[in-house]
């Protein structure tokens, strides 16, 4: 009965006629920015955060999520047509989706990709629904300590789970450090701001976001980016797959569904491993694996089912404990706090129709992206012609006007161009920035829990790590250290002959 409840809400909400226009404007430009080579979700996410500012809660995350999930479709549209992933999602969607539109089948991939984002997208929703309830309800008994261990915990998973986890643990103490910056809310003593007025107010969440993931993304593809490339023309007619591919998409597609629903909610894992995973066991399910590679229809519709049944599911974690599950959830939990509302399990009680009225959302982006993507795939092709180094300029002065719209400060542009330079460079050195964004939203979070903690505790540490669910929390971030330290030195040891 609760659930019907929360679906009574949700709708009543997101089909205001508010919400539907600003979910079309997310769905619309998440995918346009998409469908270009190097953006990816998080930069898009983070380049259209500006034109949040004015807007209620609801309609602010509605509009998020939609370019979350467009531009996580759109994605799939360069990987297909031109062997360019925007993230490493949509690499997976590279190995057959672009094979297959060299064999004149580009049109079949991309509505066989559709369909899939939009079933895995749907049982996301469901896993949404149900889940979400009985985890802030369970959370509601946490105390500073079990938040305190919990937050620990989600960083810890987001560093370790990159390329080079002592890279992403340093990557989140860089994010810790920048969140400490401005007056200290207990105190009131102001902390590094180097006598610069325009930082005792903190680092502008906008600035830091826009700079180093949509500037820093758009230096690091135009040092790549050549002349308008070569794509091949997309007809409706050439969409309709046959008989025999709707067959062999059916079952990979329910598998890729269930194995990024389950992942997605795993704080810092992401859909990233889920897309590889389901991949692979496609591959090893298949009676004829040297198809795939050379254009098998699984290896694209089972990644990108899973792809966006995690894209909805990292939400529950987001908004039933205020822990994001991913870099573009600690967007949606900065847009939550800009707005003045704490995120965590009392969310769901004190402004159900902000969950309740996102969640339906995504049904309703859902079939905006369908009724969008199907007829207008001819646009995303025109758009895909478009030489790089006329679009991507034209991005950066977009980035820089927005940013100077929100507070009027010259200073919020100078500290989006700084953190665009730096996270470029960092991306040369090969330093994931997603735990940047993280450990700067859950850093100041971490810090007033531990406060509280200490306080109960009278100054003891041992009373927090004998609570049990603290203390198992911190105990699995003490070995998946170990592990990440195991994993940098296990290289440097000899070979035996």
């Amino acid at each position: 009965m609760d659930i019907l409840n929360n679906v009574v809400i949700g709708f009543s909400t997101a089909l205001t006629a508010t919400n539907i226009f600003y979910c079309f404007i997310g769905v619309f430009l998440g995918t346009l920015l998409g469908a270009l080579p190097g953006i990816g979700a998080l930069a898009a996410v983070s380049m259209l955060l500006p034109l949040t500012i004015g807007l209620d809660a609801t309609t602010a995350l509605v509009m998020l999520a939609g370019v979350y999930y467009g531009s996580e479709y759109g994605g799939s549209t360069a990987s297909i047509l031109l062997n360019l992933p925007g993230t490493p999602t949509n690499a997976v969607t590279c190995l057959d989706g672009y094979p297959m539109a060299k064999q004149g089948k580009a049109g079949i991939a991309l509505f066989s990709t559709t369909m899939a984002s939009f079933f895995g997208g749907s049982v996301g929703i469901i896993a949404l629904y149900a889940l979400a309830p009985f985890l802030a309800q369970w959370a509601i008994a946490f105390g500073p300590s079990e938040y305190f261990a919990l937050m620990v915990l989600g960083l810890v998973a987001a560093a370790v789970t990159q390329d080079s986890p002592l890279k992403g643990l340093a990557m989140v103490v860089v994010g810790m450090l920048l969140g400490t910056v401005g007056t200290d809310v207990d105190s009131g003593v102001a902390r590094y701001h180097f006598g610069l007025f325009e930082l005792r107010d903190g680092i502008s969440f906008i600035a830091l976001a826009m700079g180093i993931f949509g500037v820093s993304e758009i230096l690091h593809s135009l040092r790549d980016a050549g002349g308008a490339p070569e794509v091949q023309n997309v007809t409706l007619r050439s969409m309709i797959p046959s008989r025999e591919e709707w067959k062999s998409s059916r079952m990979p597609t329910v598998r890729g569904t269930i194995i990024g629903g389950a992942f997605g909610v795993l704080p810092g894992i992401g859909s990233t491993v889920a897309t590889f995973i389901s991949y692979a066991l496609e591959k090893r399910l298949a009676k004829d694996p040297s198809r795939f590679g050379k254009g098998a229809i699984e290896g694209i519709v089972s990644p990108e089912a899973a792809n966006n049944a995690g894209a909805q599911t990292a939400f529950i974690p987001t908004l039933s404990l205020g822990i994001p599950g991913s870099a573009t959830m600690a967007v949606m939990l900065g847009t939550l706090i800009m707005n003045g509302i704490a995120p965590g399990p009392q969310l769901m009680m004190t402004h159900p129709e902000v969950v309740w009225g996102l969640a339906a959302s995504f049904w309703v982006g859902n079939v905006l992206l369908v009724i969008l993507n199907v007829p207008m795939i001819g646009l995303w092709v025109r758009l895909l012609r478009v030489p790089y180094h006329l679009l991507y300029p034209a991005i950066i002065i977009l980035i820089c006007i927005g940013t100077y719209t929100i507070r009027s400060s010259v200073f919020d542009i100078m500290l989006v161009l700084l953190f665009g330079v730096a996270g470029y460079w960092l991306r040369l050195l090969r330093f994931h920035l997603a735990p940047v964004l993280i450990g700067f939203i859950l850093g100041p979070m971490i810090e007033e829990n531990f406060r509280r903690a200490m306080l109960f505790a009278r100054g003891d540490f041992t009373a927090i790590v004998a609570r049990p669910l603290s203390g198992v929390a911190l105990a699995i971030c003490v070995a998946l250290i170990l592990w990440a330290v195991y994993r940098a030195i296990r290289p440097a040891q000899p070979v035996s002959a």
